[in-house]
């Protein structure tokens, strides 16, 4: 097929306009009075959402050079989504600005390397002052999960409901986000556990918008043994089909070849589903990790190392769950349908083994699986009296919880885009004299590596205008910028309520740190490239030609 190129200008100029068109719909969504998208399906309801990584997602644009921009800015929301799980709208926000900064400081005496060079020294002091103690706060309190949890919700009632169940499971426990056929929103803790391998092969997915695989009410195979060949498993799977299921969960060491193609040739017929997963661990470890899900589902593990060659396995062999949910890197089991007893047998197994062990290594190992069968899963059951709300919800949930998680990993700061406009104003000095006497850090570096670094803390300002803007506010009023002079610790600014504040922690008016560090880190990781970037090459799209006669008679049985 013939290439269509672009080159400097013209190249950046076709990716901006890309960019634009997505990031330009996605910023509407921001802050405390953002707006809402609806996105059109080919099947039920529309989906309406505020969003950004799933806003983006849906953009696809007719221009193919164009197009290219608008897949840059939806790798920069899913690497946010994928790393933090939330702060994905701020990421796009910060990744428009620095390319449309960029560019504008462009020229041809400014070595496009050496402004790479900038934005990255940027990014690292910036990382700096976010971290800095007169930045950032643990979390110490109940009180402040829910304050997180409420901001990225929207709504007191579900960062409660999210901080109650967050107390329950741990910071590091497992919660899922279910629709109901009920009304209202309710809770609990099932059995179950969360480990990092997700499934075997992409094409056992079946919810494309969420990647993830799920089987509700299934029967799991646990099996320490690899699966190629398909006569290896064809005994059991015609047990299970004669029971009158058509479905099975497979927790192996592996499974490909003759096999994984029987499975997903079986699954797109919709003859037989299974969804494969790789098992946790590694060596010794995997045994015993697989013993321990064993224990959670009510299963025998199938080894030849216990006399149970594969092809010999039986039904009662298999374990049982409510669900199971499978990415591309983790499996979630909710609902194990393993006996409390041997549970608890387990348990007190591991916790013997915990006095006779003196690695640290070891022991923090075992005292993450220790967690992981007693933590049990949080599921949060989510209905409304439409489709589109509840999938709303259900998505606000789950950026509250992903939010929520990621304050009690690294912390939080003033929220609201202040955190970093105030990180913008700081690093400005490192530019910029404030007095006469004074000798900014970086006065003497290269002006292509000023452009950088000014391109990375002149976009920090932006969120937050940003979110003034969402509010109906006049960002240009200088009184709305005073709470946000550098040294006025914990200062800043109320969009919802329109009003300066003294002490944004004290309102409650916090983000997570590892939401705000990754959406910067990603959004310069992208700008960075899209700045050094001087030629675009495409398809030229063929024409289409007419139709022709019909099938034949005769030939339209074939498959």
């Amino acid at each position: 097929m013939a290439k269509q190129i672009l080159q400097s200008d013209e190249a950046r100029k076709a990716l901006k306009n890309g960019i634009d068109k997505v990031a330009d719909i996605v910023k509407l969504t921001l802050g405390p009075r953002g707006r809402n998208v609806a996105l059109d399906k080919s099947w039920g309801g529309p989906t309406i959402t505020n969003d950004g990584v799933t806003i983006a997602k849906e953009i696809t644009l007719a221009d193919k050079f164009e197009n290219m921009g608008a897949s840059i800015v939806k790798e920069v929301a899913q690497k946010t989504n994928d790393k933090a799980g939330d702060g994905t709208t701020t990421s796009i926000v910060l990744f428009q600005a620095m390319v449309r900064d960029g560019l504008k400081r462009l020229g041809p005496a400014v070595n496009p390397m050496v402004v790479r060079e900038g934005m990255e020294q940027a990014l690292t002091d910036a990382v700096d002052v976010l971290n800095s103690a007169a930045m950032k706060r643990e979390i110490s309190s109940k009180q402040e999960i829910k304050q997180v949890a409420t901001i990225a919700s929207e709504s007191e009632n579900l960062g409660e409901i999210i901080s109650e169940v967050m107390q329950k499971v741990g910071p590091t426990g497992v919660v899922t986000v279910e629709e109901s056929q009920s009304l209202g929103i309710d809770k609990e803790v099932v059995e179950g556990m969360e480990f990092d391998k997700g499934y075997v092969s992409a094409y056992m997915i079946t919810n494309a918008e969420r990647m993830e695989a799920v089987a509700k009410d299934v029967s799991i195979l646990v099996t320490d043994q690899k699966i190629s060949a398909i006569k290896d498993i064809l005994p059991l799977l015609e047990k299970i089909a004669q029971s009158g299921k058509k479905e099975l969960v497979i927790i192996a060491d592996d499974v490909d070849g003759e096999a994984l193609a029987t499975f997903v040739v079986n699954k797109l017929r919709g003859a037989f589903n299974v969804l494969a997963v790789k098992a946790p661990g590694y060596g010794d470890r995997k045994k015993e990790m697989l013993a321990d899900i064993a224990t959670l589902i009510g299963a025998q593990v199938v080894s030849e190392d216990l006399g149970v060659k594969l092809e010999n396995a039986e039904l009662v062999m298999l374990g049982r769950a409510q669900r199971v949910v499978a990415t591309k890197d983790s499996t979630v089991i909710v609902g194990g349908k393993g006996k409390k007893p041997d549970i608890h047998a387990r348990v007190a197994q591991l916790r013997k083994q915990l006095e006779n062990i003196d690695s640290k290594f070891d022991k923090e190992k075992l005292e993450e699986r220790i967690a992981k069968l007693t933590g049990g899963v949080a599921v949060i059951r989510v209905g409304a009296a439409t489709e589109t709300e509840m999938k709303y919800l259900k998505d606000k949930i789950e950026d509250a919880v992903n939010a929520t998680k990621a304050a009690v990993a690294e912390g939080i700061v003033p929220g609201g885009g202040v955190a970093l406009f105030q990180t913008g104003r700081k690093l400005n000095a490192n530019l910029v004299a404030g007095k006469p006497t004074d000798k900014p850090k970086y006065a003497n570096n290269d002006a292509a590596f000023q452009v950088g670094y000014a391109t990375v803390i002149n976009a920090c300002l932006i969120p937050f205008q940003e979110i003034i803007r969402n509010a109906t506010h006049d960002i240009g009023t200088d009184s709305q910028l005073i709470a946000l002079q550098i040294g006025q610790k914990n200062k800043g600014y109320d969009a919802k309520r329109s009003r300066p504040v003294d002490d944004m922690f004290a309102e409650g008016i916090i983000d997570p740190m590892k939401v705000t560090r990754t959406a910067l880190q990603n959004a310069v990781s992208a700008a960075a490239i899209f700045l050094t970037t001087d030629a675009v090459i495409a398809d030229i799209p063929e024409e289409k030609k007419g139709a022709g006669g019909g099938m034949p008679s005769g030939m339209g049985d074939m498959e």
